[in-house]
């Protein structure tokens, strides 16, 4: 399903509150605005029982594969070091 995008006129002051809140919260100020609405939706009955879920804060969960990739490389690197360093 592809998102609804939407102009969106703040005040400078609350933009500048509404993003380090989300900032604090590790959202993007767009992710912070949807939460926000989805909340208040909620609380007042409006929101739809088929509505998709909002992905998880902070950033994407790296794969399995790319994980094993970097400690190899990290261990790799780590004895490049270790060898260097012992004259």
């Amino acid at each position: 399903m592809e998102r609804k995008k939407i102009l969106l006129r703040l005040d400078p002051v609350v933009h500048d509150a509404l993003a380090k809140w989300a900032s604090d919260e590790l959202r993007s100020t767009n992710a912070q605005i949807e939460f926000l609405l989805r909340k208040a939706l909620s609380e007042a009955g409006r929101l739809p029982n088929d509505v998709g879920r909002m992905r998880p804060r902070g950033r994407p969960r790296k794969s399995p594969e790319e994980s094993v990739e970097e400690t190899r490389e990290e261990g790799a690197a780590d004895g490049a070091e270790d060898a260097g360093g012992a004259g």
